[in-house]
C-alpha cells in the first residue's frame, strides 16, 4: 500500500483560480483523501511536508506534444515552416531509430515533469518506445500513434496501431489512447474514414493536426469544397472525442461543427516561431474549449504548457488593443480545463479526485515578491519554482529534483545526437 503523505498548512490553488490558504491534505492510495482546514483534526501520515510557504494546484496538463522531438531541439531554427517540414524534420525523422524516439521521450518527459506537468497527449511514431518510456517514469500520458493516411503502408499501419492500442489499453491507468490521423492534408478522405471508423469501434476519441496555417484551408476548400472541419465532420469524427492540435486558423463556419467534447491544443510559440500568421482563434476562441499543448521541441524549443499559456495572454491582448483581456485567472482556467481532454479525472483539488500536484514556491528570486499567486506563476515561475511534481502520489521531483537519472539520460542524449547527425537526413514520405 502506498505511503500516506500529509501536506500541512498549504494554499491551494484550484482549478478555478481561487486561492484557498491554511488547508490540510491527506494523500492515499493515490488519491486525495481529505481536504480539512489546517489544525482542525490531527491526521496521521507517514511523510509530512510543511507547504506553509508553498502553493498546491493541480499538475499541468500539456494537450498536445511530440514527446520523442526533444532529441531535434534547436535543429531548424529561423526557417518558413515548408522548409522546416519538407528539408529538416521529416528527411531527419525519416532516420530515427528506436533509440531516438525511446531517449527523445524520456528527455522530453523530464523537462515537462521539471516544470510540473503531470499528464500529456502525445502524437507520434514509435509508439512502442513512447510507451516504455511513459511507463518508466509513472507520469500519465495519453498516446496516439501517428497515422499517415498518405502512405503506401497505410493498411497494415492502421491494423499495426490498432492491435496495439488493443494489447495495452489496460495496462495502467496513467496510460490511455487516442486515434491518431496525422493531418486532414496527409490523410485523403478515403483513409480518415477509416480511421474515424476504427476509432468508433475501439470506442476511442481523435487527435489530430488541423488549421495550422491559412494555405490549408485555402487548399482544402478548393479540393473538398469544404475547410477542414467540414472533412472531418463529414468522416463522422465529431460524432466522437475530437482532440484538435492547433486550430488556429478556425473560422466561424466551423463553429457548427465542433462538439461539447471537441477540444483545442493551443501552441502559441509555434506559430510564432514559424509565422503562422493570427487566423481566426484569436476572434472565435469565447465559443472554443481550448487548453494548452507545446508542440514538439523543435519547433517550439520547450514543453512548458505555463509559458504557452502566457504567450497567448500577451499576444491576445497586443492583437486585440486591449490590455484587460485574457486574465491572469481566465487563462488559469483553461490551461487546467485541458484535463478535461483526457479521461483520467485529473485536474480538480478537491477529495477522491487523483493525487496530480504541483507544489509551487514563490519564494525565489524570479517571482518575489508577489502579490498574487497565479499571476506570479503565469508570468514570472520558470521550472526552479516547482518544488514538487507528483503523480498518482508517487513524487516524481521531489524537493527541487527530478527522480529520473538526469546525468546519464544527458549522456545518452549526447551520443544520439553524434549518430544523428553523422546519418543525416534521409528522404521524407509525406510533403506538407
Amino acid at each position: 500500500m502506498a505511503k500516506r503523505i500529509l501536506l500541512k498548512d498549504a494554499s491551494l490553488l484550484n482549478e478555478e483560480a481561487q486561492c484557498i490558504r491554511h488547508q490540510d491534505v491527506l494523500i492515499s492510495d493515490g488519491k486525495i483523501k481529505r481536504i480539512i482546514d489546517h489544525g482542525a483534526l490531527k491526521i496521521e501520515a507517514e511523510e509530512i511536508i510543511n507547504c506553509s510557504g508553498y502553493y498546491v494546484s493541480p499538475g499541468l496538463p500539456n494537450l498536445h506534444v511530440h514527446a520523442a522531438m526533444n532529441i531535434f531541439k534547436g535543429i531548424a531554427e529561423d526557417v518558413t515552416s515548408d522548409t522546416w517540414f519538407n528539408e529538416m524534420i521529416w528527411p531527419y525523422e525519416s532516420k530515427m531509430t528506436n533509440e531516438d524516439i525511446y531517449i527523445g521521450t524520456l528527455l522530453g518527459i523530464a523537462e515537462m515533469v521539471n516544470n510540473g506537468v503531470t499528464v500529456f497527449a502525445d502524437h507520434y511514431f514509435g509508439e512502442e518506445q513512447v510507451l516504455k518510456a511513459v511507463k518508466e517514469t509513472g507520469v500519465r500520458a495519453d498516446l496516439a500513434p501517428t497515422l499517415f493516411g498518405a502512405s503506401e503502408e497505410f493498411v497494415d499501419r492502421l491494423a499495426k496501431v490498432s492491435e496495439f492500442i488493443k494489447n495495452h489499453q489496460y495496462d495502467s491507468d496513467r496510460i490511455a489512447f487516442h486515434m491518431g490521423p496525422h493531418a486532414d492534408y496527409t490523410c485523403p478522405e478515403p483513409t480518415l474514414f477509416q480511421m474515424v471508423e476504427e476509432a468508433g469501434k475501439l470506442q476511442l476519441p481523435i487527435h489530430i493536426h488541423m488549421a495550422e496555417e491559412s494555405g490549408q484551408i485555402s487548399r482544402s476548400k478548393a479540393q473538398t469544397g469544404l475547410t477542414p472541419f467540414g472533412v472531418l465532420d463529414r468522416a463522422g469524427a465529431f460524432d466522437l472525442k475530437v482532440l484538435i492540435a492547433h486550430g488556429l486558423w478556425v473560422e466561424e463556419e466551423d463553429l457548427r461543427y465542433l462538439k461539447e467534447d471537441t477540444w483545442f491544443a493551443f501552441c502559441p510559440k509555434t506559430y510564432m516561431k514559424l509565422a503562422s500568421g493570427e487566423g481566426g482563434f484569436f476572434d472565435l476562441h469565447g465559443y472554443l474549449n481550448y487548453g494548452f499543448g507545446t508542440d514538439g521541441a523543435a519547433s517550439s524549443n520547450t514543453l512548458n504548457p505555463m509559458e504557452q499559456a502566457r504567450l497567448l495572454g500577451l499576444l491576445g491582448k497586443f492583437l486585440g488593443s486591449d490590455a484587460a483581456s485574457f486574465s491572469g485567472e481566465s487563462l488559469w482556467r483553461h490551461l487546467m480545463a485541458g484535463h478535461k481532454a483526457f479521461s483520467f479525472g485529473s485536474g480538480l483539488i478537491r477529495e477522491g479526485a487523483p493525487a496530480d500536484l504541483v507544489i509551487w514556491d514563490l519564494f525565489e528570486p524570479d517571482t518575489f515578491p508577489f502579490y498574487h499567486p497565479i499571476s506570479s506563476i503565469l508570468y514570472s515561475s520558470n521550472s526552479t519554482n516547482v518544488k514538487y511534481t507528483m503523480v498518482g502520489g508517487e513524487f516524481l521531483k521531489y524537493n527541487g529534483v527530478l527522480k529520473m537519472d538526469i546525468q546519464n539520460l544527458m549522456k545518452e542524449g549526447a551520443r544520439l545526437q553524434s549518430q544523428l547527425l553523422k546519418r543525416g537526413k534521409g528522404k521524407a514520405e509525406i510533403y506538407f
